[in-house]
């Protein structure tokens, strides 16, 4: 593939890797580092005039320093006469704060896409974002891609009994994610209503829809401190289900997951990598990964070469 270079930011090397070796590219050279005052610096070891830049840095571990290093490299990129620039970020900082659910609350989200649009951004590409209106907040081209077609690959290999299986959202605002999943493996859905007094606790739930003698598989957009799921679990267990798994876009895991997952009733936590996964596993069995960098690199492929994208909408690259 002629003109184009492949970055990768400290946030995720093995992704990018894989998004390398999937298009048949060597990952461009760029040295990050910090200053002993903690600044970010960034160099870019090669050439880019007139090339088609992607930019790989997914929004996890130390979030601000490599949203920062990020924009930094952005503007690297652009100033050295890059034709365009494409941030691929398969996991989107601070999508949580898109609305003011209160007075005085920040919407940060918003934040973040200016400043990718001021440093020097042509194009975004990303992955289950937490509400698709996201992508209004910027005004340069956002595809946002989908994990479900991979996760319907998933629970089609890896579950045998997916036919009687129920598809459960632990939310009112994933409903249309877990109908679109039910339609497509044509089962039943359920949703459980959950009250929260504030962020990261949850108050009490409620099961809409019924699960007895079935296998509830639990589908979200992202798990961080595991509370809901793994009491949606627990709900969905005291309801009758005979087996519980959840499948969950990003698995951000931090503070008290990894114990919680490992003492609740789930069969299997699966993820995508979008978040580096492999501590994670370490030190929780349940934990499984689907891969989703033949996603990122075929959409790459597809914008570098003016193509379609919605292929990747309902269909797994081969």
């Amino acid at each position: 593939m002629p003109n184009i270079v492949l970055f990768s930011g400290s946030s995720h090397h093995d992704l990018s890797q894989k998004v390398a070796d999937r298009l048949g590219l060597d990952l461009g050279k760029v040295i990050t580092k910090k200053f002993s005052n903690q600044e970010t610096c960034v160099e870019i070891g090669e050439s880019v005039r007139g090339e088609d830049v992607y930019i790989v840095q997914s929004g996890c571990g130390e979030i601000n320093d490599n949203l920062m290093e990020l924009l930094i490299m952005i503007n690297a990129c652009k100033i050295a006469s890059s034709s365009r620039v494409t941030a691929v970020i398969p996991c989107f900082p601070y999508a949580r704060q898109d609305k003011k659910d209160k007075s005085r609350a920040p919407i940060s989200a918003k934040l973040v896409a200016n400043m990718l649009s001021v440093a020097g951004a042509d194009h975004i590409i990303t992955m289950d974002l937490h509400a698709s209106q996201i992508q209004g907040f910027f005004d340069i081209a956002v595809d946002n891609l989908y994990a479900e077609p991979a996760v319907l690959q998933w629970i089609r290999e890896n579950i045998p009994e997916w036919k009687n299986c129920i598809i459960v959202s632990p939310d009112a605002g994933g409903a249309k994610r877990v109908t679109s999943i039910a339609d497509r493996l044509n089962v039943d859905f359920a949703l459980i209503h959950k009250e929260r007094k504030k962020a990261n606790e949850v108050d009490r739930m409620v099961l809409v829809g019924d699960v007895k003698d079935r296998v509830a598989i639990l589908v979200d957009d992202m798990a961080d401190t595991c509370g809901t799921i793994c009491h949606a679990a627990d709900k969905l267990i005291d309801a009758g289900a005979v087996k519980v798994y959840a499948i969950l876009t990003h698995g951000i895991f931090s503070g008290p997951a990894i114990s919680r997952i490992n003492n609740a009733p789930f069969e299997a936590v699966v993820v995508t990598n979008t978040i580096p996964q492999e501590e994670k596993m370490r030190a929780c069995p349940k934990i499984q990964v689907i891969d989703i960098s033949m996603i990122l690199a075929e959409a790459i492929r597809r914008t570098h070469n003016g193509e379609s994208v919605s292929y990747l909408f309902s269909h797994v690259p081969l």
